[in-house]
């Protein structure tokens, strides 16, 4: 395949887990308890992972190289579309062929692991130490430690600083200040801002922030804190700010918008660097997402994907599968993987020399220490909750009130449908 923009891949990890559980608990369950219906290379392992991007692939095989060195075995990677990971485990799963290790989507991940179909990496020797929470988390469910993530992401606030500087404007920190600011920004083709509010897992990625930092709940999404978040993006779409094409764009699209000068502001994260760089007349720079109040907490959402090692009942290749995962996401590894991929790592340590080396996503780094997984509180619940609140904002940002359009939103994520 050849290789995506930054924002495929950013695509890729922010999809929402769709497979139903029942069908995942009978597949996983018969795959656990019979253990590996095939024969295999001892010295062989596999990791089955999404980097179809050849850049990504070509990273992923040079770690897994290092790694296989260290740990005196091969370890040969299967990448697959990131839409078909899933379903492609299940598979495996159903033959009894999982691979030794599976790259989920955090956002998938509780499915899998709900299902019993996961190992807690912690009895496989892995620790935690030198990991944020909110990292921990990201790659746990009810408690338990099943995903390692090498890497993670988060949204921020890019801007142009050319643009900012002619029209003698500062950099917004409140959400009274990304309106004014926004507002005094748009004219002719220029919006103020840009942002994904399409219906997909971008548009809820971006939400999360809003929702969030005014003190939102997943749980709740007819709650008021939550109705204030979608208001505040229908004001910015009534002021124009917002191009009308908003309950449309991804996140690819945005970042488009952002590059051919559309745009003075745009919500997005570091895969879009990469591809920023490549026009050099861009001056950009980034900042933590504005918060409703001056002083409060500007709380995005954690992307990114995490290793885990599938249950297939032999336990001594699930050991040395273990400790793959743990070379791989080592604080060395994820600063190599992180500095390739314009990502932030899980590891503290390694994310306080990234910063050194990448003084221009410091803000970035900031808000992945107050990020939070969308499946935290929800587990497999979540995917729920984000088809609903796509429907949410389809609705409210074309006509529809923010209550009523949330108010359906929460009875279709009760209802599951």
């Amino acid at each position: 395949m050849t290789a995506p923009t930054p924002a495929a891949a950013r695509r890729r990890r922010t999809r929402g887990a769709v497979a139903p559980l029942a069908a995942v608990s009978v597949l996983v369950a018969g795959a656990a308890l019979t253990g590996c219906g095939q024969q295999r290379d001892r010295d062989v392992y596999t990791v089955m992972n999404s980097s179809t991007d050849e850049t990504y692939h070509r990273w992923d095989a040079q770690a897994m190289a290092r790694c296989g060195k260290q740990l005196g075995v091969t370890i040969e990677q299967q990448s697959v579309p990131a839409a078909q990971v899933m379903t492609k485990a299940l598979r495996m799963a159903s033959s009894k062929s999982l691979p030794d290790i599976v790259q989920f989507d955090a956002s998938e991940m509780p499915t899998f692991a709900e299902a019993g179909g996961l190992i807690d990496l912690r009895t496989l020797g892995l620790s935690t130490d030198d990991i944020p929470q909110g990292i921990v988390n990201f790659g746990s469910y009810k408690g338990t430690y099943y995903g390692a993530a090498r890497s993670v992401n988060t949204l921020a606030l890019f801007y142009n600083k050319d643009i900012l500087a002619r029209a003698g404007l500062k950099i917004p920190g409140t959400w009274a200040e990304l309106r004014r600011t926004a507002q005094k920004l748009t004219h002719g083709k220029q919006y103020g801002l840009a942002l994904s509010a399409g219906g997909a897992e971008d548009g809820v990625f971006q939400f999360t922030p809003f929702m969030w930092s005014n003190g939102g709940d997943e749980r709740q999404l007819d709650g008021p804190r939550v109705v204030e978040a979608l208001d505040f993006w229908k004001s910015l779409l009534g002021d124009g700010s917002l191009s009308k094409s908003t309950v449309s764009w991804t996140q690819a699209d945005v970042n488009d918008q952002f590059m051919a000068g559309n745009a003075a502001m745009m919500i997005n994260g570091p895969w879009q660097v990469e591809t920023l760089n490549t026009k050099k007349s861009l001056h950009w720079g980034i900042a933590r997402i504005p918060v409703p109040q001056a002083g409060d907490k500007s709380v995005g959402p954690l992307g990114g994907a995490a290793l885990t090692v599938p249950n297939t009942g032999d336990r001594a290749r699930e050991r040395m599968a273990g400790r793959i995962v743990a070379c791989l996401s080592s604080e060395k590894e994820q600063l190599t993987y992180a500095l390739n991929s314009w990502m932030v790592p899980a590891n503290e340590k390694a994310a306080a020399v990234w910063r050194k080396r990448v003084p221009e996503l410091d803000a970035l780094a900031d808000q992945v220490a107050a990020a939070r997984s969308r499946t935290a509180e929800l587990g497999a619940g979540w995917s729920s909750v984000s088809l609903a609140l796509q429907s949410a904002f389809q609705s409210a940002l074309t006509g529809e009130s923010s209550k009523a359009a949330l108010t359906r939103a929460q009875q279709r994520a009760t209802s599951g449908n």
